[in-house]
């Protein structure tokens, strides 16, 4: 296979996938196998069009999918297609490729090509100071020999380091001019070439200026930029990876005589396992005997447990809690629910990294523009001076460094570092690139209730309706349990400093709830059912001693700190609200009602979710999701952009674009307002380097501007960008 061609290969390659197109799927029809690629330096929206569009041109292939977040590409092709032709192919057109290694650390390769452009950039200062230092003898009046040995000296600095430093560059554009296209780094490769070997030249034959310090300071403040930019694209880890490591490997089957430990993929439809208290559930399947608590907090976001019995579907991954269970087997592996939820999180993580940042638009037109003015001064200037080919290279090089994109370059990752910087201030932490420039479109806001909205943990409300003896017997039930109910109650009653009365025979009923004696009358703490009570319309546990009637605890689930200040900031900044959770309609609709939520869903499982939200893109929305959950990363995922709280499940923390860190949601309306001044500053930048080369190239065309004298305005253009930005840290 090829070795590694390009920091980012071919940023324009969908034109050269639209030079292949017309072949098509030319495939067998017959039963498609998966292949995983991994894409190590694919960093841009171009390359996925160049990927896709690439493979989906190659014989047998029927699907391609990149994944930018995981830098893979997933491809649907014919039982004959090997991984390795694909590789090589995508190899050979400028986009490094190689059958995925599971148990490759994308984290540590995004750590090195961090640490490889810090140190890049580092020694690109180091020499940029060094030669202007030298630059300083001949600006004060050295001529002659002198002054061709600070130039020789300034050679012997600057060559090597260009080299070195500007290699993201060279590979990059090398890549692109290898298969006949342009990117953005073809003219910066060339403006830094020309910079250096016009300043051989001139050294060579005594001239009076070369121009080391514009290769270098060109290629120090465009390195800065490409730094900003690749910090702002820190790669997670897949959500999708996430829900799979639930997917539990083996299950005990039973069989005649007894049971076995088989793999999960083993098992058929129809047959019978055991689930034991604590485990969870490795298949999709229907109760056969047993009775028991299980948690499914994560396909439904329901806080509290739910009752399993003969008749009742469990799914995969779900938590057995109380009783052992038999399930006679409806779908394992790949077909179980779970499954099909990471397929729906990958599907929607790979639709939202398509969206194009404002800076890939400008890119688009940038590359061939720039080349054409070059050109065009050279031919202009070698007719007006008769063939004076050293003055006409002078003045196109010139043309080159003073419309090198470097203010373009800075004027999206300066903005977004800035922004990022205020943000994290605040308590919440950017993980996309564009995730700045999506929240400030958003219009809707949907919100999860539970450990969102809320605490996520129920708490005793009506303690002081109870009476002292009803508490000790409730206390010395509840203390035995794990049941979030019953350790809401052990906890009020021991807060009140109560000691539980003295029980015998105590012990948990699967499903139902606790009994024991005591002073010689049977008491049950648990379902209302269980003990003959009248159901509430909320959430309660009852209690029951003797013949008495049952007694009820009820409980609610506190607001989490700044959730009401969040809500209203987003109704003040014109945006709709939406509760959507898994939860009773009674819970829910208690929380829409103390925050002001007029619309709000219950019982909604993880596709309906991801229904609502796409129903809201549908609709013109551009949707912001706030949740924490499993059950909300497909919908995290399939949302305009999305936002997890630190105390999130892992699964919802990747999947989203922004973290917030705190224990409060209030930041949640500093984060819209300031991503809205962060793109009016992204365009202010944009106007800033449009102004810059209205002004700068016409003096460059008249030969008014050396080399030297571009890189100078070029360096200006860009700290004017980067000032700009720093505006938003004092929040302007």
């Amino acid at each position: 296979m090829a070795a590694p061609v390009s920091a980012c290969p071919a940023c324009d390659a969908a034109a050269l996938a639209e030079s292949t197109a017309g072949r098509g799927y030319a495939g067998d029809g017959g039963e498609a196998k998966r292949i995983m690629l991994s894409l190590p330096q694919v960093y841009c929206a171009a390359c996925i069009v160049g990927v896709e569009k690439g493979l989906t041109t190659q014989p047998g292939v029927r699907s391609a999918r990149v994944n930018l977040t995981l830098k893979r590409a997933t491809v649907e092709v014919d039982q004959d297609v090997e991984p390795e032709a694909l590789a090589d192919y995508l190899t050979g057109i400028g986009f490094e490729a190689y059958e995925l290694d599971a148990g490759a650390l994308m984290a540590t390769e995004t750590d090195k090509r961090s640490r490889e452009l810090l140190m890049r950039l580092g020694v690109a200062f180091f020499g940029m100071m060094n030669v202007m230092l030298l630059s300083v003898a001949v600006w004060s009046g050295a001529s002659d020999a002198t002054r061709d040995l600070f130039h020789w000296v300034s050679a012997g600095i600057a060559l090597p380091i260009v080299a070195f430093s500007a290699q993201p560059f060279f590979t990059s554009a090398w890549s692109a001019l290898r298969v006949k296209r342009l990117n953005m780094d073809v003219p910066i490769s060339l403006a830094i070439l020309l910079a250096a070997g016009m300043s051989v030249y001139e050294t060579m034959h005594s001239g009076e200026h070369a121009y080391f310090d514009a290769a270098l300071s060109l290629t120090f403040f465009l390195l800065a930029g490409r730094y900003l930019d690749h910090r702002t694209r820190a790669v997670a880890r897949s959500a999708a990876e996430e829900l799979a490591a639930l997917e539990v490997p083996r299950a005990h089957r039973i069989v005649e005589g007894g049971e076995e430990v088989v793999s999960v993929a083993d098992l058929a439809i129809g047959d019978v396992v055991r689930v034991t208290p604590g485990n969870r559930v490795p298949v999709d399947g229907m109760v056969e005997t047993g009775e028991s608590e299980v948690d499914r907090s994560f396909l439904t976001g329901e806080s509290l447990p739910i009752f399993a019995g003969p008749g009742d579907m469990l799914n995969a991954g779900e938590v057995n809690l109380t009783g052992p269970l038999t399930l006679r087997v409806a779908a394992a592996g790949k077909d179980t629910a779970l499954h099909r939820m990471a397929d729906l999180v990958a599907i929607a993580e790979t639709a939202r990294n398509k969206y194009t940042g404002l800076a890939d638009k400008a890119a688009a037109i940038y590359a061939p523009v720039v080349h054409l003015l070059a050109l065009g001064a050279f031919m202009a200037w070698l007719v007006i001076t008769g063939g004076d080919v050293r003055l006409a290279l002078n003045i196109a090089v010139a043309v080159l460094i003073i419309t090198c994109p470097c203010a373009l370059g800075l004027a999206v990752p300066a903005v977004t570092t800035a922004a990022s910087g205020r943000l994290f201030k605040k308590g919440m932490l950017l993980k996309s690139a564009t995730a700045m420039e999506r929240l400030a479109d958003v219009d809707h806001v949907v919100f999860d209730k539970t450990g969102t909205l809320t605490e996520g943990a129920p708490k005793l409300e009506n303690l002081g309706d109870h009476a002292e003896a009803d508490l000790v017997v409730a206390l010395g039930l509840a203390q035995g349990s794990a049941h979030p109910l019953a350790q809401a109650i052990a906890f009020a009653a021991r807060g009140e400093g109560l000691v539980p009365a003295a029980l015998t025979d105590v012990r948990e009923v699967p499903g139902h709830g606790i009994e024991a004696l005591w002073n010689g009358q049977q008491v049950r703490l648990g379902r209302a059912e269980w003990v003959g009570a009248h159901v509430l319309g909320r959430t309660a546990t009852y209690l029951k001693i003797g013949k008495r009637p049952a007694v009820a605890f009820t409980f609610t689930d506190a607001l989490r700190d700044g959730a009401k200040e969040a809500v209203t900031a987003q109704k003040a900044a014109g945006c709709g609200v939406t509760l959507i959770s898994g939860d009773a309609e009674e819970a829910v609709r208690d929380v829409a009602f103390r925050l002001g939520i007029d619309d709000f869903r219950a019982g909604m499982l993880p596709d309906g979710k991801v229904a609502e939200v796409e129903a809201l893109a549908a609709s013109g929305k551009r949707v912001l999701m706030v949740g924490d959950g499993l059950n909300d990363t497909a919908a995290l995922a399939a949302a305009h952009v999305s936002i997890s709280p630190a105390s999130a499940l892992e699964a919802a923390r990747v999947v989203s674009d922004i973290v917030l860190l705190g224990k409060s949601l209030a930041p949640l309306g500093d984060a819209l307002l300031t991503s809205r001044k962060a793109t009016r500053r992204i365009k202010e930048n944009f106007g800033i380097a449009a102004t810059y080369n209205a002004i700068a190239i016409p003096v460059a065309l008249l030969g008014f501007a050396t080399p030297l004298a571009a890189a100078l305005a070029m360096s200006a253009s860009s700290i004017m960008v980067t000032l700009n930005a720093l505006r938003l840290k004092v929040g302007k």
